[in-house]
């Protein structure tokens, strides 16, 4: 059975804290919600809206008597709140983060929580949209979407065990890897396309005709496009985490765009429409 938590600590009142916030709400799970967000504004405007209940002036605050504390800033604000919090991450209370990558967060906990890490359990919920902001926010943001755990050999299992069935109460699909795993997969499925979609559009903008471009932009461009609207300072952070990673996967991609290229250069239609045959292939075989 799902536990009801008394208070959830939220720290950063954006899309993804939000939203969770929001399905717990609907769920039944949560009696009350205490957001903190650097900007006061967020925190007001998150209260406006129903997202958080209370407005805490720190993240210390929000984590004061709090049995569920979910931690949903930039990942290269997670070492900062650690240390603010380290207090808060106890036994009795469920800790998890939001955030894309896993290593460097898993790094950090262990860094800063010291011996209460292991009540702190590693969470990235795959989903999201391409704008950002608590105004966004929305109840069935999990609804099937895949959640990943990535606990270490010191987490703690009741928490690990807690957390799946939190989770699992607001539609997630819930998977346990190792945080390697999951930055190498991640890296693969999301990391390097955003970069891509990035370098795309950056590519039309350099060239004169970037207007008559977008004249004539239609489906075709608006879903392959559609992540490079992006929060520009979530995915420089995640970039940046997990730069090794994307970093492989853009020899792949080059790999890869270098077998076209060799088709196109030498009008090889056969060797050009097999290329297309396989990933067209792998393609429509994925289901969501």
């Amino acid at each position: 059975m799902t536990k009801t938590y008394n208070q959830m600590g939220l720290i950063g009142c954006g899309l993804m804290g939000g939203s969770l916030a929001l399905a717990l709400k609907r769920a039944k799970l949560v009696k009350s919600v205490v957001g903190y967000s650097k900007s006061p504004s967020t925190t007001a405007r998150a209260k406006a809206l129903g997202v958080i209940d209370q407005e805490a002036k720190s993240a210390m605050q929000a984590c004061a008597g709090s049995d569920l504390i979910v931690i949903a800033v930039p990942v290269s604000a997670t070492s900062e709140t650690f240390k603010s919090i380290r207090q808060f991450v106890q036994s009795n209370v469920l800790t998890m983060d939001v955030g894309s990558t896993k290593q460097d967060v898993v790094q950090n906990a262990e860094k800063y929580l010291g011996w209460n890490g292991q009540y702190f359990v590693p969470a990235h919920p795959i989903t999201g949209k391409e704008v950002s902001g608590v105004e966004h926010s929305e109840a069935a943001l999990y609804q099937d979407a895949n959640v990943v755990l990535t606990p270490t050999p010191a987490t703690d299992l009741d928490k690990v065990q807690e957390a799946q069935a939190l989770w699992t109460a607001v539609g997630g699909r819930v998977h346990v890897m190792p945080p390697c795993e999951h930055d190498a997969l991640l890296a693969g499925i999301s990391h390097a396309p955003h970069l891509v979609a990035f370098s795309f559009m950056n590519s039309l903008l350099s060239q004169e005709s970037y207007a008559s471009f977008m004249k004539l932009a239609g489906p075709g461009f608006r879903d392959f496009s559609r992540i490079a609207g992006g929060d520009p300072v979530l995915w420089r952070d995640v970039l940046l985490a997990n730069r090794t990673e994307v970093m492989g996967q853009l020899r792949q991609l080059v790999l890869s765009m270098q077998a076209f290229q060799k088709a196109l250069h030498a009008q090889d239609g056969d060797a050009l429409e097999a290329l297309i045959v396989k990933a067209s292939k792998a393609r429509n075989a994925w289901r969501p």
